[in-house]
């Protein structure tokens, strides 16, 4: 019979002996992979959260574009002026104020109807809503040439058939 001395195991090897091997061949190099590793993966996080955001902008802008479209198509503008109501119904600051960091101006909101269309019923009216949004870590990194690919303009477009003789729904964008 076999006895094991306090520093053997049962199987007659010293304990921990082939993690010692390991911890001194590959001393930190999880570590350091981690860490060439860990920049990409934090920047495709973010790019991952600011399309998100894109994304959430245009979703508005085209659910402002029918909902004005539907107003202008009953020719119902409450207040008098559709562009300023609709863009008062924006569902966050941003897009009825603009002066954020992604979005700096207010949504533009142009009402108008389709080429050589007259102002009858039937005819076709069209609202179109843009906010030009500012992509976040391409405008910052000061690379001369891609502060132009950091701006771009969402749009949301809707048309409907006119119901009613339009009254007070002007055609201009502002």
């Amino acid at each position: 019979m076999q006895t094991s001395s306090p520093n053997t195991s049962p199987t007659g090897r010293e304990p921990g002996l082939p993690f010692r091997r390991r911890l001194n061949g590959e001393s930190g190099a999880a570590i350091v992979e981690f860490a060439l590793i860990l920049p990409f993966l934090v920047l495709m996080i973010i790019l991952i959260l600011d399309f998100g955001r894109a994304f959430n902008i245009w979703i508005s802008t085209t659910h402002l574009a029918s909902e004005g479209a539907r107003l202008a198509a009953v020719d119902n503008a409450p207040g008098g002026d559709l562009q300023s109501y609709i863009r008062g119904k924006a569902g966050t600051r941003e897009l009825r104020e603009g002066g954020s960091r992604w979005v700096a101006d207010p949504v533009q909101v142009c009402v108008g109807q389709e080429p050589g269309d007259g102002d009858s019923v039937g005819d076709p009216v069209s609202v179109k809503v843009t906010a030009t949004y500012h992509f976040l870590p391409i405008g910052s990194l000061g690379i001369d040439g891609l502060d132009d690919l950091a701006d771009m303009d969402i749009h949301g477009t809707a048309t409907m058939r006119r119901e009613v003789l339009p009254d007070n729904v002007s055609s201009e964008c502002g």
